[in-house]
């Protein structure tokens, strides 16, 4: 709420509030130094009094002469601190540490023992000693001893708590008034002084509250000079302000074309890279049918590969394509083969060997160039991350709930952190693995899962699943 106000009214009532709080700490403060030379009087009465009682005692101790005590010990009470209220007491107590006599008989009652002094607390005292009563007061305890060293006694005087508090009350209205006074004054001439300093922050918030909406030259001609350092300051970088927005103005309208030939080229990277995946697969069946193209089997076998993968191609290039709609057929296990068969070429070329098994028992409900988008990136990923020699196990499983498919190897580890690295990435341009992240990408809008097992040892296993039910998605493509 505080900070919500302006600047106007935060610095006068800022001012007197500081004025409010100095009166108040300093009557703090004033009070505790006062209350603590209280204590210091109080206590310093109390040795006088016990000195003098000390001396005075003897006698009666001698004679254990009770009323002419307590004739001398209500005298002494008299001199003590806060003795009108009752707060104040003296006592002569015997070698045993019962009370011989007392100022207020009702409190220490004769041949009793003090309470709060017990004879084993006082009995090897050589001098004065202070002791802490129940209540919160404190006694002086002074043994009382003859001409020849002999322990006759002890004098006692003790105050409670209530002598020593301060009179908070006097101290409070004192603080008030001074405080008041203090804001009577001084809220007035905080105010001016308040008025006068926030003038030129509400010209220079004026003056940015207008950036972007009116000329920056007729803003900056408005701006008037200040010879304060501090706002001359504020004043010099408002105006380099409105010059570099200027130039921003100007480079972003430069940046704008750049951008958007930036953008075209990480669309066309991004497709490069779906359409790179079987491109190799098919120059390969070409070469296939150049070789053994006599064989009616091979040929056939050939160009259904060449025909699925060009229509996969064709469903990749056609998500670019505003309003653009074609009809895909569900994954079978034909696809799944040609899977394999599209990523030969990159396992012959590293010496790996592609293992594929698969177990259908429900039919896939599906579209078909996605599952085989998100197999050929997971088996191509997973040629490149194995060992020379090595066997990249290829599972696919589908039932009436979910499709299934597994990669795995024994090469290079990879953990679901490095996974969540390359999905992390903005718009999937980390360079080590786009087809991952399309993975990723893939799974999250169907509400499956794709990630790392990372029980398996060693090596990797890369585990893609998502509900077997048909999308939206899969037939159109906007």
């Amino acid at each position: 709420m505080w900070f919500r106000l302006p600047y106007r009214l935060q610095i006068p009532l800022g001012l007197s509030l500081a004025v409010l709080l100095t009166a108040l700490l300093v009557t703090v403060v004033a009070a505790r130094s006062a209350a603590a030379t209280a204590r210091s009087e109080i206590e310093a009465a109390i040795s006088r009094a016990s000195v003098l009682l000390s001396g005075q005692a003897k006698p009666y101790l001698l004679s254990n002469d009770t009323w002419r005590a307590f004739v001398l010990l209500r005298d002494i009470a008299g001199l003590l601190p806060a003795a009108a209220e009752g707060h104040s007491n003296a006592a002569i107590l015997g070698a045993d540490a019962h009370t011989l006599a007392s100022s207020d008989p009702s409190r220490f009652p004769t041949s009793a023992p003090v309470p709060g002094v017990p004879f084993n607390l006082i009995e090897h005292l050589k001098g004065p000693s202070k002791v802490d009563l129940p209540d919160g007061g404190v006694a002086l305890v002074n043994p009382v001893l003859s001409e020849d060293g002999a322990k006759m006694g002890y004098s006692l005087v003790a105050v409670e708590r209530a002598a020593f508090e301060p009179d908070w009350a006097t101290l409070g209205k004192s603080a008030a008034l001074g405080a008041a006074l203090s804001v009577l004054f001084l809220a007035p001439l905080g105010w001016i002084a308040g008025r006068r300093m926030t003038r030129p922050i509400r010209e220079l918030a004026r003056a940015i509250s207008r950036i972007g909406q009116d000329p920056s030259t007729q803003i900056e001609s408005e701006l008037s000079s200040n010879a304060d350092p501090e706002l001359a300051r504020i004043y010099s970088a408002v105006r380099r302000l409105i010059a570099e927005l200027r130039e921003r103005q100007q480079a972003q309208r430069r940046a704008l074309s750049s951008e958007r030939l930036a953008a075209v080229g990480r669309m066309t990277a991004a497709v490069a890279h779906e359409i790179n995946n079987p491109l190799g697969g098919l120059i390969n069946a070409v070469q296939t049918l150049k070789v053994h193209g006599d064989s009616e089997a091979t040929r056939r076998r050939s160009v259904d590969l060449l025909q699925r993968g060009l229509h996969q191609i064709r469903v990749t290039v056609s998500a670019l394509l505003p309003q653009a709609r074609i009809e895909d057929r569900d994954f079978g296990a034909q696809d799944f083969d040609d899977v394999l068969t599209l990523a030969g070429p990159a396992a012959v070329s590293r010496s790996v060997v592609i293992r594929g098994v698969s177990s259908i028992e429900a039919d896939a409900h599906i579209a078909a160039s996605i599952l085989r988008q998100v197999l050929l990136n997971l088996v191509l990923n997973a040629v490149k991350a194995a060992d020379a020699d090595d066997e990249v196990l290829v599972k696919c499983a589908i039932d009436d709930e979910a499709f299934e498919i597994t990669v795995q190897h024994r090469g290079k580890a990879f953990s679901q952190a490095d996974l969540q690295t390359i999905v992390d990435s903005t718009m999937g341009d980390d360079p080590r693995g786009f087809g991952l992240w399309v993975c990723h990408q893939i799974a999250l809008q169907r509400g499956g899962r794709f990630g790392v097992d990372e029980s398996h040892k060693p090596g990797t296993r890369m585990v893609f699943r998502i509900p077997n039910r048909e999308s939206h998605e899969d037939h159109s493509v906007s």
